[in-house]
Order: C-alpha cells, then sequence, then structure tokens
C-alpha cells in the first residue's frame, strides 16, 4: 500500500511539473505603450521599443502564471527627439544611472471567462510599489511555423511622481503641465518555449 501511494504521489508530482509551460515576450509582435494628459486639456502617447519578458504558467489558461518583465528606458519613444531627451534625463526616468524598470508578479487570477487580473511589484529609478492590471487572454494558436503563441491585453496605470519621475511645472490656471496619472497598456504575444 505503501509502495502504491509513493507511486501515486510521483506520478502527480511528474504531471504537475510537466504540466508547467513556459513562455518568453515575441517583442516583434508585441508593444509596450502609455499615455499621460498634457496641460491639463490633452493627452500625450509614448512607447518603448526594448523589453523582454517571461511567463511560467502551470495550466493551459495560464491561471496563476508568474511573470516577470523588463524595460529599457533609453528606448522610449514619443515621436520627437526633444521630448524624448527630456524623458531619459533626471527629470524622468534618469536612463544612464537606470537603465531598466522591471515587474514582478505576486499573482495571476481568471476572475471570468477571459478576463484576468495580475498584481506584481514595479521598480522605477529603485523605487518599488504594487501595481494592478486588468488582463484580457486572446487565446493560445499554432503559426505557419508550428510555434506555439498566446496573446494577452494588459491596462493599468501609475502615478508617476511615486516614482520620482518628478519634473513638474504648473499651467497658468495652476494644472499641471505633465499630468501624474500614467495610462499603461501593453499589448503581449508569448511564444512558448520548446
Amino acid at each position: 500500500m505503501k509502495k502504491l501511494f509513493l507511486s501515486l504521489a510521483a506520478g502527480l508530482l511528474f504531471t504537475g511539473a510537466m504540466a508547467q509551460t513556459k513562455w518568453s515576450v515575441d517583442a516583434s509582435h508585441s508593444n509596450v505603450k502609455f499615455s499621460v494628459t498634457h496641460m491639463v486639456v490633452s493627452e500625450v502617447e509614448g512607447s518603448f521599443r526594448g523589453f523582454e519578458g517571461n511567463v511560467t504558467a502551470p495550466t493551459a489558461d495560464f491561471n496563476g502564471a508568474t511573470i516577470d518583465f523588463t524595460v529599457k528606458t533609453a528606448t522610449v519613444f514619443t515621436d520627437n527627439d526633444q521630448r524624448d531627451a527630456h524623458l531619459k534625463s533626471d527629470d524622468f526616468f534618469n536612463a544612464d544611472k537606470y537603465p531598466t524598470m522591471s515587474f514582478k508578479s505576486t499573482s495571476f487570477k481568471k476572475v471570468s471567462g477571459n478576463k484576468y487580473t495580475l498584481t506584481g511589484n514595479l521598480t522605477i529609478r529603485e523605487v518599488t510599489k504594487p501595481v494592478t492590471f486588468e488582463v484580457t487572454y486572446g487565446g493560445t494558436a499554432k503559426d505557419p511555423w508550428g510555434n506555439t503563441k498566446a496573446g494577452f491585453k494588459a491596462k493599468g496605470s501609475i502615478k508617476r511622481l511615486d516614482y520620482g519621475l518628478k519634473w513638474n511645472t504648473l499651467t497658468e490656471a495652476g494644472g499641471m503641465v505633465v499630468g501624474d496619472e500614467v495610462g499603461i497598456l501593453l499589448n503581449i504575444e508569448l511564444l512558448q518555449g520548446k
């Protein structure tokens, strides 16, 4: 009986290990975008062109997955060279001193259907704060070359002043020229490891 129990336990552990899958971000089919209010009356959008990430999924539907994601701050792009240089300076990211910002998940839970909640710790300029994203799982499919891909869209927001992105000046009416709240939108395509 003891041998049977040990065999069953070993089998369950083996099955659990086999069910776990590893994925990496396919950067050529993904994007990391942000938006922030400007002069109180409009929004400016931007993106980061350099990023990478890994996902470990214990289930086929990714429920309970762990996520690590890194962005290169010097790759910020807003389609304006002067603004991009300002964002890379110490007023904002200080890309020379802090070349990356990182996210590590603490929870990835299915809410219902293809909707999930992702929580984790975001580090910018060595300041770490908890953040939450609303995530939509687009599904999983094989590409023409036999690779398994999965798609996700994540939306959230942060307060930039909390992370030391400190530049601020006021409009004539007293509002912030650059808003404190920054919207984040990630469209991520994952590639399953072989």
